[in-house]
């Protein structure tokens, strides 16, 4: 079995050889290929991979011109990769190689993206309550539970890297978007080791940015087809809301002679209907984009996990 290691990284020269030697170490037999993808690190970690690639024929180095962050450089990757299966890892030695044939054994029970769980994370306190509460609202999201969604220590079969893109921070949506394409999703516990080398890369930011990823892959995986569904649903809410408003004030009016001069529910209840109407209108504006556009989305692509000879 060939296996596919795709590695983004960003100034992360001291880790880089220590990583090597213990993949090495651990492919239980296996053919491999690892595939650096260097996110236009200036520590000189570049240098280190030329040294690496130059000693081992397997080992290639991909270098892009900017930082343009882990998700772009794991699609790089992915489209890089040769392997039967592909594992992702970070760079920071934090992920431990002696877990790989743990992950091949894992894919053998039949799933097709097996994700790691740092159980017993090593991080500061700061990073892992956010990290729980991301999980708990991904988990409610996209009614697949995983305990870590934002491991990067994952094993996938080829055919799911080939099937899903990834950009912005959607990175820690790759296990929903895969189950949204029916492939199947596991989870093992993984050693997680103390960081010994370098600083993380990010900061609070990313969880903002992660909010509006969050959306963008609900919107992609339940609602692509059928735009409607998510605007419409909105829209009659909100209207129907409205409607309730007003119908309280006029009957309070006509029958009660209540004056509706300065009274701010009524703004609000008018603001609400024309609000559901405008979500409405978008919802039907999208269903006809839908159907008139004939292009590939990601909704209209399926996956086929077999097909049977029926001549």
């Amino acid at each position: 079995m060939l296996l596919s290691f795709v590695i983004p990284l960003y100034n992360e020269k001291d880790t880089l050889e220590i990583l090597y030697r213990e993949i090495l170490q651990n492919l239980d037999g296996n053919d491999y290929e690892i595939l650096f993808i260097d996110d236009g690190s200036n520590d000189g970690s570049f240098e280190v991979l030329k040294r690496l690639a130059s000693s081992d024929s397997k080992v290639k180095v991909v270098k892009l011109r900017r930082n343009f962050g882990k998700a772009a450089g794991l699609n790089t990757g992915f489209q890089l990769a040769q392997g039967d299966v592909i594992f992702t890892m970070d760079a920071d030695l934090q992920d431990n190689p002696v877990e790989i044939p743990n992950f091949l054994n894992k894919l053998e029970e039949g799933y097709d993206l097996v994700s790691g769980w740092k159980k017993k994370r090593l991080d500061p306190l700061h990073k892992r309550v956010p990290s729980k509460f991301f999980n708990t609202v991904t988990q409610k999201t996209f009614k697949l539970k995983l305990h870590d969604y934002n491991c990067g220590f994952k094993a996938y079969r080829k055919e799911v890297v080939k099937n899903i893109d990834v950009y912005g921070e959607m990175h820690r949506y790759i296990p929903a978007l895969a189950h949204a394409k029916g492939f199947r999703v596991g989870e093992i516990p993984v050693l997680h080791r103390s960081r010994e080398h370098g600083v993380s890369k990010y900061g609070f930011e990313r969880y903002l940015r992660g909010f509006f990823d969050l959306l963008t892959v609900k919107l992609v995986t339940q609602y692509i087809r059928s735009p409607l569904y998510f605007f419409g649903g909105f829209g009659t809410i909100l209207a129907f809301v409205g409607f309730l408003i007003t119908l309280y004030l006029s009957i309070a009016k006509i029958f009660y002679g209540m004056p509706l001069t300065n009274r701010p529910l009524l703004f609000l209840g008018v603001l609400l209907i024309l609000a559901g109407l405008q979500l409405f209108s978008l919802g039907l504006l999208a269903e006809l984009m839908v159907h008139q556009s004939r292009k590939k989305t990601y909704g209209d692509t399926v996956s086929i996990e077999k097909t049977i000879n029926f001549d």
